[in-house]
């Protein structure tokens, strides 16, 4: 599974419950790891581990089952299948709703799922960040509540709020 998780959110959780009935083990992928501190990535990538790992954690999910690898911050070709299969331990197929991932990794012959879609207009990094960046508490629902304590502890709002005020009025990431 391959995702920023920036932040992680419940439709990555549901995603990776998905993943793990259909898999014993699920290796999740941490892209864009060497970009932090920019409105589309505004956590690091030991942030977002953290965040994977006590959300997995609190929901119960056996932790022997999940291995998670960064991957440095790539164009999006077919050289990043190189880098993810070298990052990564062996796998047999690419969970990811990507159009351009799917493609990439079926030109090299792997199986790609698609997981069933967890209402993605509310549960997308984007529209978290800008409720972050409004200082709208809306955000907290849609995150499970370790990733708002640590948001919480690092001052995650406020670090979004100052790089969304940045750009010019009206901006907001898509991704």
């Amino acid at each position: 599974m391959i995702a920023r998780f920036q932040p992680f959110h419940y439709g990555h959780l549901y995603v990776i419950e998905h993943c793990l009935n259909l898999f014993e083990e699920l290796v999740i992928v941490v892209g864009m790891a060497s970009q932090s501190h920019t409105p589309e990535n505004p956590f690091t990538a030991g942030e977002r581990l953290e965040m994977i790992r006590r959300s997995l954690k609190w929901r119960g999910v056996d932790l022997s089952k999940i291995i998670t690898v960064t991957l440095p911050t790539l164009e999006v070709n077919r050289t990043a299948v190189h880098y993810v299969k070298l990052y990564s331990p062996k796998f047999d197929a690419v969970i990811t709703l990507n159009p351009v991932i799917k493609s990439i990794f079926i030109e090299e012959g792997y199986e790609i799922i698609e997981p069933p879609e967890f209402n993605r207009e509310k549960y997308r990094g984007s529209y978290i960040r800008r409720l972050m960046s409004e200082d709208r508490e809306e955000w907290r629902e849609l995150v499970p509540p370790p990733v708002s304590a640590l948001v919480d502890e690092i001052n995650g709002v406020k670090r979004v709020k100052m790089l969304y005020s940045e750009k010019l009025p009206g901006y907001y990431a898509t991704a």
